[in-house]
């Protein structure tokens, strides 16, 4: 028998620092709530959007993978590799933090806010040299199927992280259905819905809402309407 566990949007963490409005999923800086430390190897769900012109000073991670997807906008990446990007809808960035790493991530226009989820995921190795990268995704190859945007393999389609993970995102019509068929059964699936609402096996779930589940080897995903959502496949046990 499966196991789940459902966290509606309304139950979320919230700080509203001015510059940042953001929507913890699971416990994160003042937000602490003992029942939602992670989910597996998924530490951190962050929903965060930065005012024009703001956004994060520079600062350090370590021993993290740290995976961030913009919704809207762009957002200027630094960091002590020496590099300097831009992430905009439909870019993926992964950031293996390893033995020490620093940036700063600003919004770069002045006129819009910038959206983007930031996920961290516990790596199964430490002490890695730093590492960074980016794609830009076909939006097209998520319309009614899912389409992978990070895996433990290089060269796999999207990106890599130094875990048993695969990411996936979906954009489905009404009414269309399908599988979702685990990589490894010790696995757990924790799915984020983006926009509209899906029912996976017998759970509706809207908009920002997240919903784990794990004991299984595949669960069945449904659009209730036009829907956007990301699948996080990741240890249960890391």
């Amino acid at each position: 028998m499966a196991k789940t566990i459902l966290h509606k949007a309304n139950t979320r963490g919230h700080a509203d620092h001015g510059w940042l409005n953001s929507y913890h999923t699971f416990s994160f800086a003042n937000y602490h709530n003992p029942e939602r430390i992670h989910f597996g190897a998924l530490r951190v769900l962050n929903d965060d959007t930065v005012s024009a012109a703001k956004g994060f000073g520079t600062h350090p991670h370590e021993n993290m993978e740290i995976i961030s997807i913009p919704l809207e906008g762009d957002l200027e990446h630094k960091d002590s590799m020496g590099n300097t990007t831009t992430i905009k809808q439909g870019d993926i960035q992964v950031m293996s933090a390893g033995s020490g790493v620093q940036h700063s991530e600003y919004n770069k226009n002045k006129d819009v806010p910038v959206k983007f989820l930031q996920i961290w995921v516990f790596p199964n190795k430490k002490n890695v040299t730093p590492r960074y990268g980016q794609v830009s995704l076909n939006e097209e190859d998520r319309h009614n199927k899912l389409q992978q945007i990070i895996s433990p393999n290089q060269n796999d389609g999207g990106l890599w992280i130094y875990q048993n993970a695969w990411f996936h995102l979906g954009k489905f019509d009404k009414g269309f259905s399908t599988d979702y068929q685990f990589k490894n059964e010790k696995n757990g699936l924790y799915i984020f819905v983006l926009k509209g609402g899906i029912l996976v096996n017998n759970e509706i779930l809207n908009t920002r809402d997240g919903y784990g589940i794990w004991e299984t080897d595949k669960v069945n995903i449904k659009a209730e309407s036009d829907a956007e959502f990301l699948l996080m496949e990741v240890p249960m046990i890391f």
